[in-house]
């Protein structure tokens, strides 16, 4: 009991940090934090199914997950990927009474708190206010999504693929994920195997990324930062 107490109190102090959370009273993110069931996936287990009724809000505590759109061929383009301290789910479909409109899948073993929408909607309901930061984080999704069409659809494989490695470094290092395969790079940036190993071997070519299997380091900024711009 004080074990899954001590948990309660730890995902209550995480909540207090998070954008759309965070100007809540502590009562309300108390009682949503009571609300709160706790979940753990094992790696490739689905967490909803496109189509599915409208799905909790989760918060990660441990892990990552996709969200992703399948083909019925089973291909794959990835929207989002989310890890640790972050929230992602339903907000959409629990406020627009909508099936969910991806997959979310977990890359691997992955600890999460869910919020059911019943729970949401009273705390929506008891704090006005935070319906506006709901429509700040909808908006910003929305501006994530239209600039993953605009990529996808005006710009080559090789200036998505140096944008993706300049936003995910740290320190000019990009560490490689165990579920970070190329099939997955490939998937979130809607293109297939082959073609992103032919961009990644030319980057590594022109000396600005030297590539291992455990990370990705950039070697020249400049040069990349280039390959990353729009094509006028």
């Amino acid at each position: 009991m004080q074990a899954h107490s001590s948990k309660r109190s730890r995902l209550l102090a995480n909540l207090q940090t998070t954008p759309l959370l965070q100007r809540l009273e502590r009562a309300s993110l108390e009682q949503l934090a009571h609300r709160a069931v706790q979940q753990s996936y094992a790696p490739g287990t689905v967490l909803f199914l496109e189509g599915d009724p409208a799905p909790a809000l989760y918060y990660i505590d441990a892990g990552w997950v996709k969200v992703a759109k399948i083909s019925p061929d089973g291909r794959e383009q990835i929207l989002s990927i989310w890890g640790a301290g972050e929230l992602f789910g339903g907000i959409v479909s629990m406020f627009g009474n909508r099936p969910a409109p991806a997959t979310a899948v977990a890359l691997e073993a992955t600890d999460a708190w869910l919020f059911p929408p019943e729970a949401l909607h009273e705390i929506v309901a008891a704090n006005p206010a935070l319906m506006l930061h709901i429509v700040e984080f909808m908006a910003d999704r929305m501006s994530e999504l239209i600039e993953l069409v605009a990529d996808l659809s005006l710009h080559t494989v090789s200036a998505r693929l140096a944008r993706l490695l300049l936003e995910q470094a740290d320190d000019g290092l990009i560490q490689r994920h165990r579920w970070a395969t190329q099939t997955e790079m490939a998937s979130r940036l809607g293109t297939v195997s082959d073609v992103l190993n032919r961009a990644l071997r030319s980057l590594v070519e022109e000396g600005l990324i030297e590539l291992t299997r455990n990370h990705i380091r950039i070697l020249n900024y400049p040069g990349l930062t280039a390959k990353a711009l729009p094509i006028r």
